[in-house]
């Protein structure tokens, strides 16, 4: 099994180092450090900074990639016209247990973040600058950076500036789930969406991007468009930083000018020479064969051309010995249970896609994998964020990718491969705990059961806009489950459900002990899949 990788693994260059540049000297940049490695930094106006994004192209490298420069001019004009003061926001809440990259750069350059991230702020006008961080080393190395500067939450400070520590959760990274927490929710979606360029924290214009983005802008500004532009790509100058694990003998962070092969980065870490696939972008990202990792160069354009995905620039190969759906279906397992459990679509849909890829695992034939192609269709553009979509895009990418070895698992007796476990999970793929808005008794099943009964179900769909946790509406516009055990954080929604049922069709039972998880709950069933795939 591949250990869960350490926050800040080993750090190589290709090239001339520019966001790496002085880890050479120090494990961490401290000010005065950082100053003679970087040298000082001039204030620019609003548009001159945005005039300096646009000609870089830069785009948020979080997974996303939204051009900044539109951001940036967004939020300005919100904030003029509204007659308020912006807040910037960075984004460092990396959690998906592939991706160090902006870990990395946090605790050792996080001074190169904050001079973006200040940059931006004093452009704007902002007197609120939040890092969002979710491990206890970017705290510590952020919280150390802000008191380097002089900078604090005080009232009176004019520019009030924070860490935000939320826990380790694959949905906690997103834009949303992040500003909610900064207002003092609870770190996951709200449910809407709703621009943070428009209403973000407190209500105010948000400028939130991604710690390496701020992290390249202070680059940039520092020496200039034209300069930046001498390295990399002509239409994606720069640099990138990669997370490279997976089937590899020195999982590394790298930064790399865009344009390098990928073979060559793979080759650097100790990847095998004709890999069995690889998956870029990761976990949200796609799968690309060994024929075409040859063809990929390090660009977001490149990657989408041969149908992988630059993402939060995560690179994971794996070799020719491991089941490559057995390695796909433990990555599905993760996912579905990093749902928020807010809305249908993940709560339910993601835990039966990862049941399908088992089923198919272990011979369910065709129809496994028709149930497997409709689930990750039902799930997409239907969710509160973007877990469902990069989850279901991961899923899709899997059957598309491995087309032999699904043959053989789903029209023979399988590939005959084990899985390794090649692909880094939490402690080796555990649930993670601390969900916002419960402990782990209040996000479990209660002792309620709540019945459909089909003589006088009409499809309204009320049970479904309700109660998400447990009822998917159907095609045909009825509840997909006749029956299932209710979530304990969810019993107050159960009972408002049954008492709003136009056709009284609803019921709840108590039950005196607590039911075993039934294959139409968000329950992962564990023992099958890991006696089939040899684990």
């Amino acid at each position: 099994m591949n250990e869960a990788l350490p926050d800040v693994p080993e750090v190589r260059v290709v090239g001339l180092p520019q966001l790496t540049s002085g880890f050479d000297l120090v494990e961490r940049l401290d000010l005065p450090m950082h100053l003679k490695v970087h040298g000082p930094l001039e204030p620019m106006g609003g548009e001159q900074l945005a005039q300096l994004a646009e000609r870089i192209n830069l785009k948020g490298r979080g997974g996303a990639g939204f051009p900044f420069h539109k951001k940036l001019r967004s939020v300005a004009e919100s904030a003029i016209k509204r007659g308020v003061r912006p807040v910037v926001v960075v984004n460092g809440s990396e959690d998906e247990p592939a991706c160090r990259k902006d870990t990395v750069l946090i605790n050792r350059a996080p001074h190169l973040i904050l001079d973006g991230a200040l940059l931006c702020a004093e452009a704007l006008g902002a007197r609120t600058l939040v890092v969002g961080v979710t491990r206890e080393s970017t705290q510590r190395s952020m919280e150390a950076a802000l008191a380097e500067r002089g900078l604090s939450n005080g009232r009176r400070s004019a520019l009030r500036a924070r860490v935000q520590r939320n826990p380790v959760r694959m949905v906690t990274g997103a834009a949303a789930s992040l500003i909610r927490s900064i207002d003092g929710g609870p770190a996951i979606p709200p449910g809407r969406k709703i621009s943070a360029s428009q209403s973000g924290v407190g209500g105010a214009p948000t400028l939130l991007s991604n710690a390496e983005t701020f992290a390249q802008l202070a680059i940039a500004a520092r020496i200039g468009p034209e300069r930046y532009g001498n390295t990399g790509l002509y239409d994606e100058p720069g640099t990138v930083m990669l997370t490279v694990s997976g089937a590899v003998a020195r999982p590394m962070v790298i930064e790399v000018p865009t344009g390098v092969p990928l073979r060559y980065v793979l080759q650097l870490a100790g990847a095998p020479p004709v890999p069995q696939g690889v998956l870029t972008g990761g976990y949200h990202g796609k799968w690309i064969d060994a024929a075409t990792v040859n063809e990929a160069i390090v660009s977001r354009n490149s990657l989408d051309a041969v149908g992988g995905s630059l993402g939060a620039g995560a690179i994971l190969p794996i070799s020719q010995e491991t089941c490559p759906l057995g390695e796909s279906l433990r990555v599905a397992q993760w996912l579905a249970e990093e749902s928020a459990g807010q809305c249908g679509p993940c709560y339910l849909g993601l835990p039966a896609a990862a049941r399908g890829m088992e089923d198919i695992l272990n011979g369910g034939g065709p129809a496994a994998l028709e149930a497997l192609k409709q689930v990750a269709k039902n799930v997409k553009r239907r969710g509160a964020c973007s877990h469902p979509d990069g989850s279901a895009m991961f899923l899709e990418s899997t059957v598309k990718a491995f087309t032999d070895d699904l043959a053989a698992h789903v029209l023979g007796n399988g590939c005959g491969r084990p899985v390794h476990g090649v692909l880094p999970l939490f402690e080796g793929g555990r649930a993670p705990t601390g969900l916002p808005g419960g402990t782990t008794e209040e996000n479990g099943p209660s002792r309620q059961k709540i019945f459909v009964d089909w003589t006088l179900c009409r499809g309204h769909g009320l049970c479904a806009d309700i109660l998400p946790e447990v009822f998917e509406l159907g095609a045909d516009g009825f509840p997909t489950v006749a029956q299932a055990q209710v979530p304990r954080r969810a019993e107050d929604k159960a009972m408002r459900a049954v008492r709003r049922c136009p056709a009284l069709a609803l019921r709840i039972e108590e039950q005196a002990e607590r039911a075993p998880a039934r294959n139409n709950l968000p329950v992962l069933s564990q023992g099958r899949g890991r006696r089939a795939l040899g684990r």
